[in-house]
């Protein structure tokens, strides 16, 4: 399959759907999950358009991979948590519902299991205030 430019990532990436932003840069863009799997869960989209690894020009990971790994980083000290879970899906098979590729970046503590993450929308005032957490740890 190509890749479809009317995925939500695009539409974010071009200013058509706000999100609550952390960090963005001329090769990817860095925010909240609006349906959190746990306060804190991020998301990294690089601005290179591509369905995911699989059609992924290795420039491009080369280029993003650096920023996933500060986010995990921010994400992990923001919420002083014990652990990350870093997570990219590949297809229908592996659960990828946009098809725009991107890493979720999660915080983890110790025997709190994950929420769904089909479920209701987190409030804007909730994301906002967690994006402004990962942001001030994003400068440390």
């Amino acid at each position: 399959m190509s890749y479809d430019d009317s995925n939500v990532f695009a539409k974010i990436l071009r200013g058509e759907i706000p999100s609550h932003k952390i960090y963005e840069d001329a090769d990817a863009l860095v925010f909240m999950d609006v349906m959190p799997q746990a306060p804190g869960h991020t998301l990294i989209v690089p601005k290179a358009p591509s369905r995911n690894i699989l059609d992924a020009d290795p420039a491009v990971l080369a280029k993003v991979i650096p920023i996933v790994q500060r986010t995990a980083r921010a994400v992990k000290e923001a919420f002083v948590a014990d652990g990350v879970t870093v997570v990219q899906f590949n297809e229908p098979a592996s659960g990828q519902t946009v098809y725009h590729l991107h890493f979720h970046v999660i915080p983890r503590h110790e025997g709190v299991p994950l929420m769904p993450h089909a479920r209701e929308m987190e409030k804007p005032e909730v994301l906002a205030g967690h994006a402004e957490k990962i942001r001030a740890a994003f400068k440390s």
